[in-house]
């Protein structure tokens, strides 16, 4: 079985990338690819590192109307992404859409709340429910949507899973105990993240600002 941990690589520079990668091979389940590495390497880029078979979640969190993300998800199928993301407050129809523009075999999951996201920035964008709740309410719709699961945080994950128990959830902000939040406000261990129902594991610095990445990725694994 392969690690739940996917590794955040969020870098422009694909050498460093692929070193990143190369390094924790063996002691993770896939690479997360996000906005910073496609908008500097483009698909171009993603074909590079798809080289080196490790599954690929890739991260752009497409939020626009429907026509646009199914066609911008649909450009993408070539690339076979192992996950994909869209913004669950895009709405019903444009996760619709989303899903049925993807190839078969790669799971789209709707982000509900941002990790660096707490209530009060919620509040200051007119959502008034706290980020639990909104957690809730964008599952319920993401089920319904037909996507594969959702992105939330690890203090939303058992309550998204009580609505969704066959979802598929992704759980960032991960952080080992003795590691910095950094710019996530909402975080939690690997192990309690599992213990809560993640499906899989983001983490990003912890690991690829480690001076050895592949020594941080195993002993994250060895708590697991």
């Amino acid at each position: 079985m392969r690690s739940p941990i996917f590794v955040a690589i969020d870098t422009p520079d694909i050498e460093r990338a692929k070193t990143i990668a190369n390094r924790v091979r063996n002691h993770v389940g896939g690479i997360k690819l996000g906005l910073e590495f496609f908008a500097a390497n483009g698909r171009q880029g993603i074909r590079e590192m798809a080289d080196l078979h490790l599954p690929i979640f890739l991260d752009l969190k497409l939020h626009d109307i429907p026509n646009t993300v199914g066609k911008a998800v649909q450009a993408l199928r070539p690339l076979q992404p192992a996950i994909i993301t869209v913004h669950a407050a895009g709405g019903r129809a444009m996760m619709e859409d989303a899903k049925a523009a993807a190839p078969e075999g790669t799971k789209v999951v709707g982000v509900t709340v941002l990790t660096s996201l707490d209530g009060g920035d919620l509040d200051s964008i007119g959502v008034a429910s706290d980020p639990h709740e909104q957690v809730e309410r964008l599952t319920q719709l993401a089920r319904e949507a037909g996507l594969d699961g959702v992105v939330c945080s690890g203090n939303e994950v058992a309550a998204a899973k009580r609505i969704w128990p066959q979802g598929f959830f992704v759980v960032p902000g991960v952080r080992p105990a003795d590691s910095h939040s950094a710019d996530q406000k909402r975080v939690m261990t690997p192990r309690k993240a599992l213990d809560a129902g993640a499906s899989i594991l983001v983490i990003g610095r912890p690991i690829t600002q480690a001076a050895d990445p592949d020594i941080a990725a195993r002993a994250i694994e060895a708590t697991l």
